[in-house]
């Protein structure tokens, strides 16, 4: 008799699903199409690039799918929620249980220190404790190395410091997904290659899904999957192996 594995095989968790997704806008008495019926299921856990010329809505996408703007038209699933049928305020609330983001202008506060930016989403928290959300951040700040610069404001940062507390703010409130907005465009390329890394790492260790708009074919290489959206549509380029691993 021969015997087989009865182990079940484990299928990827979708996180994020959008079905025909459509967004135009209007523009005096013509309809301008951005893009048209896109569909696109990410998994937990992995890392996906979007690649696009400027002005190609690959930002639009982006915004979309992290639930910041509404599609014209399609169904977008956020960890099995339907976000397309949700108001402003609902979808806030999508954004403050799954949601990080890190933006490329890094969008910290200058009037505040770099842990408290970081403390900044928890206190949007209905259960917000100071000491608890200091302790957090405190720790997330030593894992993107910039403990001793938590007393810090950011105009005496460097720019890639200021992206590591980006980071370190994005993770504050353990989310399943981060979106990052050509998180290494106002960088220089050492700096850029190590915010790169340091996203990567935290994607390997947290486990967190990492979506990215970039113009960087070479960063889009190292993702396990990289699509352009070119015309209006959605392709899908092949990866290096290694980067699936």
């Amino acid at each position: 008799m021969v015997q087989t594995d009865s182990t079940p095989s484990i299928m990827p968790q979708v996180i994020i699903s959008a079905r025909k997704l459509t967004q135009s806008i209007q523009l005096q008495q013509k309809k301008l199409s951005i893009f048209e019926n896109l569909n696109l299921e990410i998994y937990a856990g992995e890392q996906v690039a979007i690649t696009g010329r400027s002005g190609s809505g690959k930002s639009t996408l982006l915004g979309i799918l992290a639930t910041l703007d509404q599609a014209s038209s399609g169904e977008l699933y956020v960890q099995g929620e339907a976000v397309h049928v949700l108001n402003e305020e609902q979808r806030a609330l999508v954004r403050l249980k799954h949601i990080g983001f890190v933006f490329q202008s890094f969008q910290l506060l200058p009037s505040l220190t770099a842990l408290e930016n970081v403390m900044l989403p928890l206190r949007l928290q209905a259960d917000f404790h100071y000491a608890k959300a200091e302790q957090k951040a405190l720790a997330l700040l030593k894992k993107v190395g910039l403990e001793r610069q938590s007393s810090q404001t950011p105009k005496v940062l460097s720019g890639g410091e200021q992206q590591r507390v980006a980071i370190a703010r994005a993770l504050i409130s353990d989310p399943q997904i981060i979106f990052a907005d050509e998180p290494t465009g106002n960088l220089d390329g050492d700096t850029a290659e190590e915010i790169e890394q340091l996203l990567f790492q935290l994607n390997r260790e947290l486990g967190t899904t990492l979506v990215l708009v970039t113009h960087d074919p070479a960063l889009a290489a190292q993702c396990q999957r990289h699509y352009e959206l070119k015309d209006g549509a959605l392709f899908e380029h092949a990866t290096r192996i290694e980067a699936r691993l």
